[in-house]
């Protein structure tokens, strides 16, 4: 920062005051600039010192807004680095529950591929019941055909009962 002697320092007139500092309010920066005027030893002095006065305060304007730029960039930033890191574990928990939520796609085709199958077995195992069911009447039928035309009746073949 620079002091209203540095200002004179580098104009090469003497300071007007040695401790003010480029920070200042707008009533410090009006003082200032009156002290500046008042020092000045003729008009083109006067243009010279409001020039460079002009300068500093617009200096010392410009690092304000800039380190509050900054300081805002840096909140913002920070800000944006939590919600950031907040989104990143929602989306794992997301991803934990989409994994999760497949899996149980996965098991509940699975069950259901399974309960197909078994219905297609039973059909299969229905229709074998039926075709036993026809085969044992016919066998039955041959028998009681093969009874009744035998010569001794109540004595079957030792490998039928």
């Amino acid at each position: 920062m620079l002091s209203n002697g540095q200002l004179d320092a580098i104009s090469g007139n003497p300071p007007a005051t040695d401790n003010c500092q480029t920070n200042h309010h707008s009533s410090e920066w009006v003082e200032l600039f009156v002290r500046e005027m008042m020092s000045a030893s003729d008009i083109n002095d006067a243009r010279a010192r409001a020039s460079r006065a002009l300068e500093v305060i617009e200096k010392s304007i410009m690092e304000r807004t800039g380190a509050e730029a900054v300081q805002n960039l840096h909140k913002e930033n920070t800000m944006l680095k939590e919600q950031l890191a907040i989104a990143l574990r929602e989306n794992a928990v997301l991803k934990r529950g989409v994994a999760i939520q497949h899996e149980r796609q996965k098991e509940f085709d699975d069950k259901t591929q399974e309960v197909h199958n078994l219905k297609q077995l039973i059909l299969q195992y229905q229709e074998q019941l039926k075709t036993l069911e026809i085969n044992n009447y016919a066998l039955r039928m041959h028998l009681q055909q093969a009874q009744q035309n035998s010569s001794m009746p109540g004595r079957f073949h030792p490998d039928v009962c």
